[in-house]
């Protein structure tokens, strides 16, 4: 009797521990995916549903509907009488359906763990997050009516690698040229922020990306008052998140909840250019005057503006650019 509970117990553990693994590395970020990432301020469920709301929403105006292929329907219409009996086509016949059930699964978006609190993941499928992102913050921005409440940044992923440097200036250095090979050219600013992972340096990723920025076109200049372009940089963990965007200071930095507060006009600050250290500096005080636009989790702001003062450690900073070189 005591050698079967064992036996049950321990195959209990074999499945269980399977299923788990397995659940698990499906539901992370993982290289090779696009999506969303989307900041909250302690409430990843409600935000989670707030995200599908607002994405749903505005990729039916864009796209339409979500359609759902149904591969049975179409199989099911062949010569199935004269199949049935044959074990090989009973068995192709279970494989497509296997392989039908796992499209329909695929829908537009799936939140899936980012690997940081407060943070979630929405992974799209056959749509463009830049595209979506910006037409729902242009929409935001203009009407300013308030579509939700926990969420407070959303930024596009366009493209993921590993998160080394190697492997960042390599994925980068194809990722980048539609905006800034010659004959492209722009102004541009270096977003940085890293989240679980200590072994990026974020000077050592500006420097290297302004670097190869430069080298696709001398005519690519830094600006961080208004750029054409910026370059989002988001690191969590081993996985680098990189997206290109327009229209990042005008939106605030891409928070839904700031971006319905710009009815006041504001004067521009100075242009400024200079070297790194010193357009950290004004990006820090340029934070000040504006009363932060970044994500409002408690405690979170005083450590993002000491980090961009230079006050705390490299890995910890939030929005940086480079200065022109």
């Amino acid at each position: 009797m005591s050698e079967s509970q064992d036996s049950r117990k321990r195959s209990k553990r074999h499945y269980g521990n399977y299923g788990a693994k397995k659940y698990k590395g499906s539901r992370e970020l993982e290289v090779g995916m696009q999506g969303i990432l989307i900041t909250c301020n302690m409430n990843e469920r409600k935000c989670t549903s707030e995200a599908y709301s607002l994405l749903n929403e505005y990729a039916e105006q864009l796209y339409g509907p979500e359609k759902f292929s149904d591969v049975e329907e179409s199989d099911s219409n062949g010569d199935n009488s004269a199949d049935e009996d044959d074990a090989e086509a009973a068995l192709k016949k279970e494989v497509k359906q296997i392989r039908s059930s796992t499209q329909k699964m695929e829908r537009r978006f799936q939140a899936l763990d980012s690997g940081a609190n407060n943070v979630i993941f929405i992974r799209t499928q056959h749509l463009d997050p830049d595209k979506l992102v910006h037409h729902i913050l242009q929409d935001l921005h203009t009407t300013k009516k308030k579509k939700s409440r926990v969420i407070l940044r959303m930024l596009p992923v366009s493209g993921t690698c590993k998160a080394f440097i190697e492997d960042m200036e390599k994925y980068l250095e194809n990722f980048l040229e539609p905006w800034f090979k010659t004959p492209n050219q722009g102004t541009f600013q270096i977003v940085f922020k890293a989240r679980n992972s200590s072994h990026n340096k974020r000077e050592e990723v500006i420097k290297a990306l302004a670097e190869l920025v430069g080298k696709m076109n001398p005519l690519n200049k830094v600006d961080l008052t208004n750029p054409e372009f910026t370059i989002i940089i988001e690191v969590i963990k081993n996985v680098c998140c990189v997206s290109v965007v327009r229209d990042y200071m005008l939106f605030r930095k891409f928070n839904v909840q700031e971006v319905l507060k710009l009815d006041k006009v504001q004067t521009p600050p100075q242009k400024t250019e200079g070297s790194p250290k010193e357009t950290v500096v004004q990006e820090a005080k340029d934070l000040k005057r504006d009363g932060g636009a970044g994500d409002s989790v408690p405690g979170q702001e005083i450590q993002e503006e000491q980090a961009v003062s230079g006050k705390k450690g490299e890995e910890d900073g939030q929005d940086h650019s480079p200065g022109q070189k």
